[in-house]
């Protein structure tokens, strides 16, 4: 028991940066002519691995006899190294088809930990634009809320302007029929007067001249 207590610190104590730069996979095509190996790879931290990133591998739990290679090709499941050394790494490590090898990269770890900034300062600029973003939509409440307000005091308006256009209107008419009736009025008048000028109208003189009265031997002048 005490033995355990003494390893499981010692299981906990590898450095975090050291970790991420471990991972695994299996050899599946080799050319020795060309001192390449292809490897098939499969973890999530695939993505900080990139071009001439130098790498380290090793097969099984014997890590003292590394070997060393540059990626000069990748994809989504695959990684094609150039092995330094290759005649030796593969009298060293029977570097075979099939084989289970381990890797270390420093670039990796470099990487990930250029990701792991990138992560935070991402994160305060997703925490700050969810803060904007919910001021946002408070003052979209807000906005939708005061042209509520704007609605509700332009309808009173509208309809106090109505009735009072109505009221405007009605003024309007009575007017026109008071004048109307007053035009009515002075038209009667206006008869009534032509009526009597007619009738009491004055002539120049009171004679009556006929053809006999052309005459100038039946009357004669004084």
């Amino acid at each position: 028991m005490k033995w355990f207590l003494l390893i499981l610190p010692l299981c906990f104590s590898a450095p975090v940066m050291e970790r991420d730069g471990i991972f695994s996979g299996r050899v599946s095509t080799t050319h020795p002519e060309a001192a390449l190996m292809r490897v098939h790879v499969e973890f999530e931290n695939l993505k900080y691995i990139n071009k001439q990133n130098m790498v380290e591998f090793w097969k099984g739990m014997d890590s003292d006899k590394r070997c060393k290679a540059r990626v000069i090709g990748k994809s989504n499941t695959y990684l094609l190294l150039k092995v330094f050394k290759y005649e030796v790494c593969e009298r060293e490590l029977f570097i075979e088809r099939g084989s289970y090898v381990k890797f270390y990269s420093e670039d990796l770890v470099k990487n990930i930990k250029t990701g792991r900034e990138l992560i935070e300062i991402l994160l305060k600029k997703r925490l700050g634009i969810r803060g904007q973003l919910e001021d946002a939509k408070k003052n979209m409440d807000n906005y939708m809320g005061k042209v509520d307000s704007v609605n509700k005091r332009y309808e009173v308006l509208r309809e106090k302007l109505e009735q009072e256009w109505k009221k405007e209107i009605s003024y309007m008419d009575e007017d026109k029929n008071t004048t109307f009736s007053r035009y009515k009025e002075l038209e009667i008048r206006l008869d009534e007067v032509e009526h009597k000028l007619q009738k009491y109208q004055v002539g120049d003189q009171n004679l009556n001249l006929d053809r006999w009265s052309l005459d100038p031997r039946l009357y004669y002048r004084k």
